[in-house]
């Protein structure tokens, strides 16, 4: 078993090409893969290993500066969800594309799991799903507005166009592990929402604690690695990766006439032209000679 250590922290970085280096020789030293980003705001990432590599990961990012008691969720994969380890330098952890955001100003009010099912039960409570149309898709809360934004960088201009939907309404917000929620719900507050509140430690640790026969949540969610999905007590979920889309798949898609193997799913069979096609078609050979000389080959990409 390896352990999956999700984690994320706001914090300033003065210079994080100064903190790149070292992270991602520490980490290839003790066979941690995954990925990693940094920016002047943060860390965000998810990475997988020994459980003992990862909780000396824990203490060495814990030891950064400003990052004591940082966020992290730990759970478990039967395989290595990654192939290779990345440390990435970006100008946001998590990508709204507003300069006039910062969590670290004012967020909204955190919800523990245990007390999320009877705030999102309330009348005058709307929730709201921040995720990515193709993550929603696979699982969501009961009753959840699902904004069906490709990207987060969407939002701001959803909200603009559907925020009267929501007068005199307090708002729930959610996401995977809750770094969108820190950013959507400051966004919110400097539009003017007052009672804006978020699930804390967001859907994977609602999964974690919340007694599936007590739960709101329905399908799977969609998780960034190898694992694809996971459900109820962070057990790996049914779905599968179409390596051409980047798109959850359930194991029966696989018998769709659209679908061909790191080519084409049912979800993505009118996007890509031939040329595109073909070049994937490549990789996959490529991928199966690696495979067949006993190789281990990066992956679709």
């Amino acid at each position: 078993m390896f352990t999956v250590c999700a984690l994320y922290h706001f914090t300033p970085f003065d210079d994080p090409a100064a903190i790149k280096g070292p992270l991602a020789k520490f980490c290839c030293e003790r066979g941690i893969t995954g990925s990693l980003l940094l920016a002047r705001e943060g860390i965000n990432g998810t990475v997988a290993g020994a459980d003992a590599a990862i909780r000396d990961l824990i203490a060495y990012i814990d030891a950064l500066p400003g990052c004591a008691g940082f966020d992290h969720k730990l759970s478990q994969a039967s395989e290595q969800p990654f192939g290779r380890m990345k440390v990435r330098l970006k100008r946001e952890i998590v990508t709204m594309g507003q300069p006039d955001v910062d969590p670290r100003a004012s967020v909204g009010h955190y919800v523990d799991p245990a007390d999320w099912n009877a705030l999102i039960s309330a009348p005058d409570v709307a929730v709201i799903d921040t995720r990515n149309d193709y993550e929603v898709a696979i699982g969501t809360f009961d009753g959840a507005v699902d904004p069906e934004t490709a990207s987060f960088r969407d939002f701001p201009a959803w909200w603009e166009a559907n925020k009267d939907r929501f007068h005199n309404k307090r708002i729930a917000m959610f996401c995977t592990g809750g770094i969108r929620c820190e950013k959507s719900t400051n966004y919110l507050i400097g539009q003017g929402v007052e009672d804006v509140f978020h699930l804390k430690g967001g859907i994977l640790k609602y999964l974690e604690e919340v007694p599936e026969d007590e739960s709101l949540w329905h399908g799977e969610c969609f998780v960034f690695d190898g694992r694809v999905s996971v459900g109820h007590g962070l057990v790996e979920g049914p779905h599968e990766m179409c390596h051409a889309c980047r798109r959850p798949i359930l194991p029966e898609d696989k018998a769709r006439p659209e679908y061909e193997e790191g080519v084409s799913c049912h979800k993505c069979i009118d996007d890509y032209d031939d040329a595109r096609r073909e070049r994937f078609r490549e990789r996959q050979r490529q991928i199966a000679l690696s495979k067949a000389r006993g190789e281990k080959h990066l992956g679709p990409r």
